[in-house]
């Protein structure tokens, strides 16, 4: 069946997969997980030991696995961190589906969660096909405002080209560059995490693996949401 979606938005069962209550049963799942990895359990062992315990459900045990991490991660993630205030007339390196996509689910009032190490993420897969939401022209352009704003000598976009839609996605965003006179380097890869760990540029991103493994980041998606996406439905897994 085609992915006829014209929004990134919640899932139906969201308000109550992640109400109030919920929410405090996934903080405590959380906590066990973390503490789990910390001990070097196995990812997919842990989560299930825990998700089961607190008879999670699917979604619940994704929020959980995305807003995780050891305690030897946090550490190494929070040294390498830079904030975006201290980029001033320098460069970026943005790892491009992950960046846009939580942008586009905040934009549209999917649930976003902060996990342990301070950054959001959302719930949304594209499943090997980009498809084009209502958000996302905004959200590129909310994205290009914001580096602006924080003076951003120049940005380069990974986009990942076995991704279907991905040559249509970057022609869209190379247009809105050059519409607002940004300079941007969009650039299709069949492997940006490769690219990312290497870089000697800042890395914009969330994604676990290239945050453990890259030699600097800076938290965008997070400080897109929480300074320009005022109704955003933003859930501290990390509290």
């Amino acid at each position: 069946m085609p992915d006829k979606r014209r929004h990134r938005g919640p899932h139906p069962q969201d308000a109550k997969l992640f109400a109030t209550e919920a929410v405090k049963r996934l903080r405590s799942t959380l906590a066990d997980f973390s503490l789990l990895l910390s001990k070097g359990y196995a990812e997919k062992s842990a989560l299930k030991l825990v998700g089961d315990r607190f008879s999670l459900t699917q979604r619940q045990r994704l929020a959980v696995m995305r807003s995780a991490c050891s305690d030897q991660k946090l550490e190494t993630r929070k040294k390498k961190q830079i904030p975006l205030n201290e980029l001033s007339g320098k460069s970026l390196i943005i790892d491009g589906y992950n960046v846009l996509i939580t942008i586009e689910s905040a934009m549209s009032g999917g649930v976003i969660f902060k996990g342990r190490d301070g950054c959001c993420r959302d719930l949304a897969s594209i499943h090997g096909t980009y498809r084009k939401v209502q958000e996302t022209i905004p959200a590129v352009e909310l994205i290009g405002e914001f580096l602006n704003e924080m003076k951003i000598k120049d940005t380069t976009w990974l986009l990942d080209s076995p991704v279907s839609n991905s040559g249509r996605l970057k022609t869209l965003i190379a247009e809105l560059a050059e519409q607002q006179g940004w300079t941007w380097d969009i650039r299709l890869l069949t492997s940006p995490d490769h690219e990312l760990i290497n870089s000697d540029l800042t890395v914009a991103s969330s994604d676990g693996v290239v945050l453990d493994e890259c030699r600097r980041w800076t938290n965008l998606a997070r400080d897109i949401i929480e300074g320009k996406i005022n109704d955003a439905e933003i859930v501290d897994l990390a509290v």
